[in-house]
């Protein structure tokens, strides 16, 4: 089948990765992608927030699936211009995006549905977060009601940050502090049945130690050895199957890719956010793990057939993803900077490590020139190991060997989990 990619992230090209080492793909398309993405997929240029160009150009390609991987293209109902031109997507509608696009929204669906989560206000003026800030206590948790790309969330025991960033939002969700650790589960689902993936834990602080300001994510592993072996079918049955069922009921079936971020706390299992799409940079190693080939499990999705898939299968492998990061990231990113070091990853570490784009392109018109940073996280360098000790020693060699000017990366992505593991 030829497919296309909608996005130019990290995420994408773990995306294109998997689905150019399917065999049932006969040509991989990406719009607009990026310069590592355009080793395995033919790059296009689109906007990718506007339905029309998206469908024309699936349509001129003839893609027998369409595979939408940001956000802010699945809020603005980039699937559903796709889906009524009688093209396959993988992709919730605009309407079903909403538990993304709307943290208010979510909580309305997880209360219908009976799903655990944090209490929480809506809050629009400033009397209000005052009197939801008090109410809670530290430290605070202020989330912006709208898309933020990862970075809309401030946990703070500092009543001014949580209060200046309340008020910095239009509207805001303010809500418990949940305890525990947080793990990341993707499930893909057609609307009514839902297939999990194996859970993945990311870190969204910009530091070591998870210190410094949220990021959209600087690493990830899995699987994760600390978990209970029960874990996937306790989020299943209490999580993710009743939110499908109950957006099903409301009228705005959800198919695509339902991401649950969710702490694991003294009083059990509680949904922090919904998303509609694969996370970054879980999904580097979420797929680096998958070894059912990818397309047929999306175009099932798409088609509504998911019910009729023999049950996935997982490398016994783990998977550790480390990002590198512009200078000054997660503030107004350096960009332009010269990449070095790509090809002796290829040469010395592959096929266990490999290196992922998120924010790059090729200086020069033509596209011919050296790969040079165009944006905050840079590359997401993966690895696979018999354990998460032997995937960290070789994603931090593949690390090692890239140079990037001003560049950060944290170095202790799943040290506490291969040091207890």
């Amino acid at each position: 089948m030829k497919v296309l990619v909608i996005g130019g992230g990290a995420r994408e090209h773990a995306l294109c990765r998997s689905l150019s080492l399917d065999p049932a793909v006969s040509a991989l398309h990406c719009a607009p992608g990026n310069a590592g993405i355009a080793e395995v997929a033919e790059l296009h240029p689109v906007d990718a927030l506007d339905g029309a160009a998206v469908t024309a150009l699936a349509e001129k390609l003839e893609a027998a699936l369409v595979v939408v991987g940001p956000e802010a293209p699945l809020v603005a109902g980039v699937a559903d211009a796709v889906r009524a031109a009688g093209i396959p997507v993988f992709g919730p509608s605009g309407e079903a995006a909403r538990l993304e696009g709307s943290k208010a929204f979510a909580k309305d669906v997880m209360a219908g549905a009976g799903v655990p989560t944090a209490r929480s206000y809506v809050c629009t003026n400033a009397a209000e977060v005052d009197e939801a800030l008090d109410a809670f206590g530290a430290p605070y948790v202020v989330k912006d009601d709208g898309l933020a790309a990862g970075k809309g969330v401030v946990v703070t025991d500092d009543i001014a940050a949580a209060r200046a960033h309340a008020h910095a939002c239009e509207r805001v969700v303010i809500e418990e502090f949940l305890d525990g650790p947080e793990v990341s589960l993707f499930a893909i689902t057609d609307g009514t049945t839902v297939v999990p993936l194996q859970p993945a834990q990311d870190f969204k602080r910009a530091l070591d130690g998870d210190q410094g300001p949220n990021t959209g994510g600087m690493g990830a592993y899995s699987p994760l050895p600390w978990a209970d072996p029960t874990l996937v079918r306790e989020v299943l049955d209490t999580v993710l199957q009743p939110t499908v069922d109950e957006m099903k009921k409301r009228g705005t079936t959800f198919s695509g890719l339902l991401y649950a971020g969710l702490a694991i706390t003294s009083r059990g299992v509680r949904v922090i956010e919904f998303n509609a799409r694969f996370g970054d940079p879980e999904t580097q190693v979420v797929l680096a793990r998958l070894r059912t080939p990818l397309a047929g499990v999306l175009l099932a999705a798409a088609n509504g057939t998911l019910a009729d898939l023999e049950p996935l299968r997982w490398s016994d492998e783990a998977a550790v993803t480390v990002v590198i990061a512009s200078h000054n990231y997660p503030d107004t990113p350096r960009t332009g900077d010269p990449i070095t070091g790509l090809d002796a990853v290829a040469a010395q570490d592959a096929p266990h490590a490999y290196v992922l784009h998120a924010g790059t392109k090729r200086a020069g018109g033509d596209g011919s020139g050296a790969v040079v940073s165009a944006g905050g996280r840079v590359l997401s360098v993966t690895a696979t190991g018999t354990d998460l000790t032997q995937a960290r020693e070789r994603a931090y060699a593949a690390v090692s060997r890239i140079g990037l000017d001003g560049s950060q990366h944290r170095t202790d992505i799943a040290a506490k989990a291969a040091a207890e593991s």
